[in-house]
C-alpha cells in the first residue's frame, strides 16, 4: 500500500499554515480594496448630499469634509462594541440622536468595519506568521532526526517508504523526546503497582497480614484478588506489565490506527450491526456482522469469554478541548471516573500530539474498573489509548487491549476497540458518543449482580455517559461565580465554596477507591453466610494529611432490596430521615448549615450537617455529605469533619489538609427494568435496589498498635444495625 512521503506531507502543513495569511502583494490588494470601498462610501455620501448637478459651484462642496463631534465619535463607538451591524431603525435613532444623516451613520459603521478587519488581519497574519516560522524549524529538525532513524528489528537505518505516516511521525517524536520516554518509563516501572489516583489507600506492594496477627496494608498477597470471596486469580496487571518494547511498537502504532478507523464505524453505522433489542430499549450488537465487517481486529474471541458490547450517546456540559484533556490525562480520567476507574497508570507515552493539542497523542496505559461493592470482581486491562481529531471540532479517543504482547497467562477481559467519539456544538457544549466493547469472564460476579453486568448498567456505555454528564455539571458548578449556596452566612466567599466542593469530591474518590472489588483491598469475611456477608478490611494510615494517623477499620456488605433505587436515595439523603438508620447521630435532630447544587438534578448536592445532640454534655458534630444520582446508580457518602477543620475551609483555606474517613452508600439497580415509580417491588421482580454499605472507623490513633478482636464485632454490630433499621424504615413506609 502507497504510504506517503513524510516531508512532503510536512511541507502541506506548512503550505496549509502559510496559505492561512495574506502574501504582501494580497495585502496590498485588500488595502486598495477596502480604500476603493471606503471611498466610494465617501463618494455615495456626498453624491446624496450634492445630487448629479456638475456645476462648477458645487465642487467645492465636495471637497469639504464632515469632522464628527467628539461626543457623535463617542456614542458611535460605544453603539458599535455592542452592535457592528444596525439595522435601518437603529441608523435611523442614532442620527436623529447624534443630529447626523442616517447615510453618514450608514457609512460610518462601514468604515469602522473595515477598519476593524484589518487590524485583526494584520494581527493574525503576524501570528501565522511565526507559526510557520516555527513549523519550518520543526520540520528542518524533524528532518535530522529522521535521517538517523534505526530499524527497531536490525538496527541498520530505517527505510522511510517501508513505514506508514503513523509509524513515522511516532518515530521522530520519539528521537525528539527520547530523554523524557526514557525518565517517564522508569518512573512508571519504580512505581508499577502503586494506585495513582489523587488520594490513594497505601502503596498495594507492602505485603499484608491476616486480621488475627494484626493490622495489614494495602493490597493483596502476591497473586491474589483478596478475601475469601475468590480464591486467588490472575496477578494485578498493574503490577506485573511495564512499558512496550522497542519492538512492539510498531505493533501498537498499526493496531491503534485500525483501532481508531472502527471506533469510528461502530459509533457511526446502524443496522445490520447494530440491530433493536426485542423490546426496542436498548441496540444490540450482531457478532456475525461485526466479525464480517472487521474480520482484522485482535482476533477472535477468547474461549471462555463473552462479548458484551454497548452504545450510548448523549450532550454534555463541557467544550471538546476541555473534554479530551481530561481523557488523555490519567489523573483527571480517573478523578471524573472514580465510581467507574479503581487504579489507573499511564506506562509510556510514545506520542505527546502535534501543534500543541493531543491530537495524534499516543500512551499505554494499564487500568482497573469496578462496581461499588465488594461483590463484583474488577475488569483489569493492559491497552493503547490513542487520541485523533478528525476535522473541525471533532476528536476520537479509542482504547485497545494489547494482551497480545503478551502471552503469560489469558486475560480475564480485553477491550476492543472502545472509546468515544466528541463533536463540538454550537452553544460551547459536545456532542458524546460511546462504545464500550469487552470481552470478559464474569462468571466470578456474585449471583445478585449478574442482571445488572449483563445489562450493561455496571460497565457498559450507559454508564459512562451518564457519569460523564453528572460530573460536567458538576464542574460546571465548580467553576460558576454566580450560584448563590443556601447556607445562611457560612460560606463566607466563593473561594470558600470551592474549597468545600473540592474536599467533598476527595472525600466522593477516597470512598469509590475503598468501597469495591479493587485487588488493592483486601477484603474478609468475619460474618454471615450468603448475601448478608459483612466483609472487613484494615488499613494503616501514616503521613497522610488527609486521613487521620493510625489504625483504620473498614467494614462493608451489599443486600437487595425491593424497592426503587430512587426511594432508596431520597431516603438516606434527607437529613430529616437521619436519625431513622444513623446509629453514631445517636438520635440528635440533624441540621443542614450549607446546601451547594452540583447540578440540574436536585439530588445533586453537597451539604454541612450539624448534628444536635440529645446530651446536652455532649458537643454538636459537623458531617460533610455529598449526594449523586444518575440513571445507572446514585451515591450517598458522609464524613464527620473537625469544627476548626471545616472554618478554615469554608473562609476558602486548602482542603488537602482536612481529615477525612468517608462511609456512606453505594445504590444501584438491579437490573434494567421499566418501572421508575417509588414503590415496593415484588420479591423476584426487576426493579428493586443493589445497596452497597460501608463504614470506616479509626480503631486506634497508634499506626502500630495490634488490632482487637473487639473492634471487629463492634463494626460488625455497627453494619448489621444500619442494615436493618434501613430495611425497617424503607419498608414501613407505604408508596
Amino acid at each position: 500500500m502507497y504510504q506517503p512521503n513524510m516531508f512532503d506531507t510536512h511541507h502541506q502543513l506548512l503550505d496549509k499554515a502559510t496559505g492561512g495569511y495574506k502574501t504582501e502583494s494580497e495585502m496590498g490588494k485588500m488595502r486598495v480594496e477596502d480604500e476603493f470601498e471606503s471611498s466610494r462610501s465617501a463618494t455615495e455620501n456626498l453624491d446624496v448630499l450634492s445630487g448629479d448637478d456638475q456645476d462648477p459651484k458645487q465642487k467645492n462642496k465636495r471637497k469639504r469634509y464632515h469632522r464628527h463631534t467628539q461626543h457623535q465619535i463617542q456614542e458611535l463607538e460605544a453603539f458599535f462594541k455592542e452592535c457592528p451591524h444596525p439595522d435601518d431603525k437603529q441608523r435611523k435613532e442614532l442620527s436623529r440622536r447624534l443630529n447626523l444623516e442616517p447615510l453618514q451613520v450608514k457609512f460610518w459603521f462601514q468604515n469602522k468595519r473595515t477598519q476593524m478587519k484589518a487590524h485583526h488581519e494584520r494581527s493574525e497574519n503576524q501570528q501565522l506568521r511565526s507559526e510557520n516560522d516555527r513549523l519550518r524549524a520543526d520540520n528542518i529538525r524533524f528532518k535530522e532526526a529522521i535521517s538517523n532513524a534505526t530499524c527497531p528489528n536490525c538496527g541498520g537505518p530505517a527505510a522511510l517508504g517501508e513505514m506508514s505516516f503513523d509509524e513515522q511521525h511516532l518515530r521522530i517524536e520519539n528521537a525528539r523526546l527520547r530523554e523524557e520516554i526514557d525518565r517517564i518509563s522508569t518512573i512508571a516501572a519504580k512505581f508499577v503497582g502503586k494506585p495513582l489516583v489523587a488520594y490513594p489507600n497505601l502503596p498495594s506492594h507492602l505485603p499484608s497480614r491476616s486480621l488475627d496477627l494484626g493490622v495489614g496494608h494495602y493490597g493483596p498477597p502476591p497473586g491474589m484478588l483478596g478475601g475469601d470471596m475468590y480464591g486467588g486469580g490472575p496477578s494485578d496487571l498493574l503490577r506485573t506489565f511495564t512499558g512496550p518494547s522497542e519492538a512492539d511498537k510498531p505493533m501498537i502504532v498499526e493496531l491503534a490506527v485500525a483501532a481508531m478507523e472502527e471506533l469510528i464505524r461502530m459509533a457511526q453505522a446502524g443496522e445490520p450491526l447494530w440491530i433493536p433489542s426485542a423490546d426496542n430499549s436498548t441496540e444490540v450488537l450482531s457478532e456475525e456482522e461485526y466479525f464480517r465487517t472487521f474480520p482484522r481486529g485482535i482476533g477472535p474471541t477468547p474461549l471462555g469469554l463473552k462479548s458484551e458490547a454497548s452504545r450510548s450517546s448523549g450532550i454534555v456540559i463541557m467544550n471538546h478541548v476541555n473534554l479530551v484533556e481530561i481523557l488523555m490525562d490519567v489523573n483527571q480520567w480517573s478523578s471524573v471516573f472514580s465510581g467507574i476507574v479503581s487504579r489507573a497508570m499511564t506506562l509510556e507515552v510514545l506520542s505527546t500530539g502535534v501543534a500543541g493539542n493531543y491530537n495524534g497523542a499516543l500512551q499505554v496505559m494499564t487500568a482497573e474498573f469496578q462496581v461499588s461493592s465488594p461483590l463484583v470482581p474488577t475488569r483489569e486491562n493492559y491497552f493503547v489509548r490513542y487520541c485523533k481529531q478528525h476535522g473541525d471540532g471533532t476528536w476520537a479517543v479509542v482504547d485497545v487491549s494489547l494482551d497480545n504482547l503478551h502471552h503469560a497467562s489469558m486475560p480475564r477481559c480485553r477491550r476492543r476497540p472502545s472509546g468515544c467519539v466528541i463533536q463540538e456544538t454550537q452553544n460551547g457544549y459536545s456532542k458524546v458518543m460511546w462504545v464500550e466493547h469487552v470481552e470478559v469472564d464474569d462468571r466470578p460476579a456474585h449471583n445478585m449482580y449478574h442482571a445488572l453486568v449483563n445489562s450493561g448498567l455496571a460497565f457498559g456505555a450507559q454508564r459512562w455517559i451518564a457519569t460523564l454528564e453528572r460530573q460536567c455539571e458538576r464542574l460546571a458548578s465548580l467553576m460558576a461565580s454566580n450560584i448563590p449556596s443556601v447556607d445562611g452566612g457560612v460560606i463566607t466567599s466563593p473561594e470558600g465554596r470551592k474549597s468545600m466542593m473540592k474536599l467533598a469530591e476527595r472525600m466522593v474518590m477516597s470512598f469509590c477507591s475503598g468501597v469495591g472489588a479493587s485487588t488493592a483491598n483486601t477484603w474478609t469475611t468475619v460474618s454471615g453466610s450468603g448475601v448478608d456477608d459483612v466483609r472487613v478490611m484494615t488499613r494503616k494510615s501514616m503521613d497522610d494529611p488527609g486521613r487521620p494517623p493510625g489504625i483504620v477499620l473498614s467494614a462493608a456488605t451489599s443486600f437487595w432490596m425491593p424497592v426503587t433505587p430512587k426511594r432508596v436515595f431520597h431516603f438516606l439523603r434527607d437529613e430529616n430521615s437521619r436519625n431513622e438508620w444513623d446509629i453514631l447521630s445517636n438520635g440528635g435532630l440533624v441540621q443542614e448549615m450549607a446546601h451547594i447544587a452540583n447540578g440540574r438534578d436536585p439530588g445533586n448536592s453537597v451539604s454541612l450537617l450539624r448534628v444536635n445532640s440529645a446530651n446536652s454534655t455532649q458537643s454538636n458534630m459537623l458531617i460533610l455529605q455529598e449526594s449523586c444520582t444518575d440513571s445507572t446508580g446514585s451515591y450517598v457518602i458522609y464524613a464527620p469533619v473537625d469544627i476548626v477543620a471545616m472554618n478554615v475551609v469554608l473562609s476558602g483555606g486548602d482542603p488537602d489538609y482536612v481529615a477525612l474517613l468517608p462511609s456512606g452508600f453505594a445504590i444501584l439497580p438491579d437490573g434494567p427494568s421499566s418501572s421508575h415509580g417509588s414503590g415496593i417491588i415484588g420479591v423476584g421482580g426487576t426493579g428493586g435496589s443493589l445497596l452497597t454499605v460501608a463504614f470506616q472507623i479509626l480503631v486506634d490513633s497508634v499506626p502500630t498498635a495490634k488490632l482487637s478482636l473487639g473492634s471487629i464485632a463492634t463494626i460488625n454490630n455497627l453494619i448489621k444495625c444500619t442494615v436493618e433499621r434501613i430495611k425497617a424504615a424503607v419498608m414501613i413506609e407505604n408508596p
